[in-house]
């Protein structure tokens, strides 16, 4: 019989307020019930705003909620793995934010803690499920561009600005590195799904601003298990914003923003093809929808803790972990 899943959430911060916080409310058999924040009026605050009944300043009466049945921690790596070890030994499923720990040896450790307590655990790489990058995956697999070759990926962007203070994502000990593995994991992440898993990775990375302690610069090459070869570059110390990534195939190449929503552009010898798929207001929305249906028996989440790892695994051996 299907059920309302019951969502609890450890980190109202930022990234709940449009990106996944509504999207547990507006979710099919989806709820939301309650919300933690270390700072407790930031959390009495959020639930007022966003209808929700309950709210914590502590995430382990959350966790041990009766009225929650799963948690989503949304909060910065450094504390992914604590929270994980908590909720998985109540016994109840874990949906945690990416990266999904600051090195492949802590996402192991999150692995097996649910495997252990035999939990499910999902990673909120949510492209994964967006249809621009559902379309995206289905012109590759019906041969648009013919057999794919290789995959270039660029993003730039301009130093940040810290005259305020550090952001926590740019420092290791908390991030577990700078904004590549804040941001860039998700282009890395998203290709593995299409591809397969990375095979061989090397890379380096440069501080070239000096402005905080974590990288700006990175620079990658990778082989998939399916043979398609790739380079990237994350430059976090650029003049101006490039998000590019060039497919290219034996017939064609594929364009697209990781991070916009500006058209799929589609070079062929028939010419040029814009295809425009609309996203949704609250990305994490339908990776959500599909945990709830996978809890519901109907079938599965395509971001698992596996996957996660992963991926982490990849930037670990970019940094020369």
């Amino acid at each position: 019989m299907t059920k309302t899943i019951r969502w609890g959430i450890i980190g109202v911060g930022n990234v709940c307020e449009v990106k996944s916080g509504p999207g547990f409310q507006k979710a099919t058999n989806s709820e939301l019930v309650a919300v933690m924040r270390r700072d407790g009026d930031l959390a009495k605050d959020f639930a007022e705003r966003h209808g929700v009944p309950k709210w914590y300043d502590d995430a382990t009466p959350l966790i041990n909620d009766p009225d929650v049945d799963a948690v989503y921690i949304a909060t910065p790596p450094h504390v992914h793995l604590e929270y994980t070890e908590q909720i998985a030994k109540a016994g109840k499923p874990v949906f945690v934010e990416k990266p999904m720990a600051r090195s492949f040896k802590e996402c192991q450790a999150m692995v097996d803690v649910c495997a252990k307590a035999d939990v499910p655990l999902w990673v909120a790489y949510y492209r994964r499920a967006l249809p621009r990058f559902i379309k995206l995956k289905q012109l590759i697999e019906s041969k648009a561009i013919g057999e794919v070759n290789t995959v270039s990926v660029t993003l730039r962007n301009k130093m940040i600005d810290v005259s305020n203070g550090i952001p926590w994502r740019v420092q290791p000990e908390i991030s577990g590195g700078g904004l590549f593995v804040d941001v860039g994991v998700h282009m890395l992440d998203y290709l593995e799904y299409v591809f397969g898993a990375i095979q061989s990775v090397g890379g380096a990375t440069a501080n070239h601003g000096g402005q905080y302690p974590a990288e700006d610069n990175v620079v990658a090459h990778f082989v998939f298990e399916s043979g398609v070869t790739g380079a990237g570059v994350w430059d976090f110390n650029g003049h101006d914003h490039l998000d590019q990534t060039v497919i290219v195939g034996t017939e064609g190449t594929l364009t697209y923003s990781t991070f916009g929503t500006d058209a799929i552009r589609l070079m062929t010898a028939d010419g040029e093809q814009l295809i425009d798929v609309a996203t949704p207001p609250h990305v994490h929305q339908p990776l959500i929808q599909t945990i709830v249906d996978e809890l519901n028996g109907n079938g599965e989440c395509p971001s698992t803790g596996i996957s996660g790892a992963r991926t982490t695994w990849v930037t670990d051996q970019i940094y020369g972990i």
